[in-house]
């Protein structure tokens, strides 16, 4: 069965479960004026992958930095090795193997997060595997914080393909969601993204335009 993977938002005082969505139906292009910095570009078709579990490679406090190339412009992320090695070699390993190269932010909820990673251009995909490496009780979720997103049945740390990059000042998330580092340049591009979320869509994120990620490179 297809699986919704959305991490959940405090609102109002109280956790509410948030719908993914795949981004405006069955249109393949972007519709409107986009912001400054982002191009307009089609939506890629799916592409679903099943791989295996990779072999642990990335070594624990080993410094490692993500760049992630959009239509919207490049940011880097500086991977969490210390405190998160085995979802940080995933990631690294996913990204070696061009598993997310033309995918898109298929979630986009203004002053929250932009959320990616789905091969099928759904919100409800995966890359055949899963890792579990739960978070700290004292874990947060503040502006620039990437994470990795799951289903809330699935237990804390428990992570596939997708992430989200928060928006907010601070998420207001339970520790439920393996870190995958920090935003460490760039973050103008991501504020760029999120000013794609269609506000009239509410939790679901329906991006008012697509938004691509054509390469994750790891240095």
């Amino acid at each position: 069965m297809p699986r919704r993977i959305v991490p959940l938002l405090a609102l109002a005082g109280t956790i509410a479960l948030l719908a993914a969505c795949g981004g405006g139906g069955d249109d393949n292009s972007t519709g409107g004026s986009l912001p400054q910095g982002c191009e307009q570009v089609s939506k890629p078709p799916p592409k679903p992958r099943q791989l295996k579990r990779p072999a642990q490679t990335v070594q624990r406090g080993e410094t490692l930095t993500a760049t992630v190339d959009t239509s919207c412009g490049r940011f880097d992320i500086q991977l969490d090795t210390a405190a998160f090695p085995r979802t940080v070699n995933s990631f690294v390993y996913l990204a070696e193997k061009g598993f997310y190269d033309d995918t898109i932010f298929h979630r986009i909820v203004p002053r929250f997060i932009v959320q990616g990673g789905d091969p099928t251009q759904s919100g409800k995909g995966g890359p055949g595997y899963t890792i579990t490496e739960r978070p700290p009780a004292n874990a947060s979720y503040t502006m620039g914080t990437v994470a990795m997103a799951k289903t809330p049945v699935e237990p804390a740390g428990r992570s596939g393909s997708q992430f989200f990059v928060v928006t907010a000042a601070d998420a207001g998330l339970p520790p439920n969601y393996a870190i995958l580092g920090k935003v460490s340049s760039g973050f103008d591009v991501v504020k760029r993204m999120g000013s794609l979320g269609d506000p009239a869509s509410g939790d679901a994120g329906t991006p008012l335009a697509t938004v691509v990620i054509r390469r994750i490179t790891v240095n």
